[in-house]
């Protein structure tokens, strides 16, 4: 049994002032594995004054400095990914193929784009006026981070932080405290000052928004559900700090007639099952064109039927379960919703996949003579659930797609070079897929609308945690 009861403050492991504590549980067999000490508002006050104390010096440490500390991170990260792989498939059932292949590579995957970016980076330059503009920390800054990508969002929040020579305060999800904890143990390993990074554990209510009303926190970068977001800025506007939010999506897969039908369906249909469907963007609405939809969706019902469902120990592209038995009760309720609505249920439904009676598993579902106007194609269902949704032209695809509150990552399938860019041009999304190509690591990545706002990775994301000053040269 794992216990969890100390926060990482000022560069040591100390004992919460909060003795609340909730169970670390396995989605796979919903058995306790541990027991996790949450925070409150004086713990949140210790990690920020300690985050303030550190800020007068590391907010003016040469960038060359930062620099080495990071890329002793990198080293350290790179040797200790089996660790992260198989804590965040402990603690949110990622697959464990998965868990290292994707979730695991993540942090290491960001931090070498971001260094790239840095050694790009020009923190003073001169302007085509004569002035200098100077790029400068913007102070102690809140991190808040999801449990579906735990280790992924921690890096593209940390990394850039601490690059710029901000100091920050950390709240994990508390749903997963192993990542963040073994992630805290690699910053402690590369030598970074006391004080720079902190970690605090506990819920949203209580922890998150005393980061988020805390006067002595110059920014906020949250990720999560659009509801939360809004809660988060709504919270930091008294202090007007700088908020940078990435939250849900709803993301469109459009397949045009000319498409490679055979490739980019199946593949459409098991990118939105990955992660077992808990990704913000996931292509959960696949628009096909009419006189290949009966086609699309034989090719979609065959792909859906052959995803696996299994153990996260186990090697594989099988998907794992949801993360708790609340977003469990939430994905059957919105399966219920999608039949009752009127939607034809192709593949799955409601209860666990045969054979599975423990374990918060859901059945790979498929809907299809879906509307855009029904529940399933509007709200977020965060599960293993994708809905499919004929048009009938070039101008129907691209009205259905943006018709959404989200705008997060869009994907098109076509032969037509000129159709391709001419529709991504016109689609409402931070980021494009095309014929099954997606962006890599250094790209931003952020979305429109609900979507939030800011962005994260590379040398955007980089830029989100820098304040800029200009001045004339000197003269007497």
């Amino acid at each position: 049994m794992i216990t969890l009861d100390q926060f990482y403050i000022n560069g040591a492991w100390t004992t919460p002032r909060s003795t609340t504590t909730m169970p670390i549980l396995n989605p796979a067999t919903e058995a306790q594995i541990g027991t996790l000490t949450l925070g409150n508002r004086a713990d949140v006050d210790d990690a920020v004054a300690a985050a303030q104390r550190a800020f007068e010096t590391w907010g003016l440490t040469p960038k060359s400095e930062r620099r080495a500390l990071l890329a002793r991170l990198l080293t350290i990260s790179a040797a200790r990914e089996e660790e992260m792989a198989q804590a965040i498939t402990a603690e949110m059932g990622a697959p464990i193929t998965l868990s290292r292949e994707q979730q695991a590579a993540s942090g290491t995957g960001h931090l070498r784009a971001f260094l790239a970016a840095f050694d790009a980076m020009e923190e003073e330059k001169v302007l085509p006026n004569g002035d200098i503009l100077t790029y400068e920390p913007i102070g102690v800054c809140g991190l808040i981070t999801p449990w579906n990508w735990p280790v992924n969002q921690i890096s593209l929040k940390v990394i850039p932080a601490l690059a710029a020579g901000n100091t920050c305060v950390l709240k994990p999800s508390e749903h997963t405290p192993l990542s963040a904890r073994l992630y805290a143990e690699m910053i402690h390993e590369a030598g970074f000052p006391p004080g720079v990074f902190n970690l605090v554990y506990g819920d949203g209510p209580e922890v998150g928004a005393a980061l988020s009303r805390h006067p002595d926190i110059a920014m906020m970068s949250f990720t999560g559900s659009t509801r939360a977001g809004a809660l988060v800025t709504k919270d930091a506007a008294d202090s007007v700090k700088r908020v940078a939010l990435e939250l849900g999506g709803k993301s469109p897969n459009i397949i045009f007639a000319d498409a490679d039908l055979e490739a980019r369906v199946p593949e459409g249909v098991f990118g939105c099952f990955s992660n077992t469907g808990q990704s913000c963007n996931a292509p959960t609405r696949m628009l096909v064109e009419r006189s290949v939809y009966d086609r699309a969706v034989d090719l979609a019902a065959e792909a859906a039927r052959a995803q696996a469902v299994g153990d996260p120990q186990k090697e594989g592209s099988h998907i794992g379960p949801l993360f708790d038995q609340i977003q469990y009760d939430r994905v059957q309720t919105l399966i219920q919703t999608g039949i009752d609505e009127g939607a034809r249920l192709v593949v799955g439904g409601t209860g666990r996949p045969d054979g599975i009676n423990q374990g918060w598993f859901v059945k790979p579902t498929l809907f299809a003579d879906v509307t855009n106007d029904m529940t399933i194609a509007r709200q977020e269902v965060f599960g293993p659930v994708l809905v499919m949704i004929p048009f009938e032209t070039e101008e129907d695809a691209i009205a259905i797609a943006n018709d959404t509150p989200y705008g997060l990552d869009a994907y098109v399938s076509t032969r037509d070079e000129a159709r391709a860019l001419r529709v991504v041009r016109r689609l409402r999304a931070g980021g494009i897929h095309i014929n099954g190509r997606g962006t890599d690591y250094g790209s931003p990545f952020g979305g429109f609308k609900q979507s939030g706002n800011g962005r994260e990775g590379g040398a955007h994301g980089l830029m989100e945690f820098y304040e800029v000053k200009v001045r004339p040269p000197f003269s007497i």
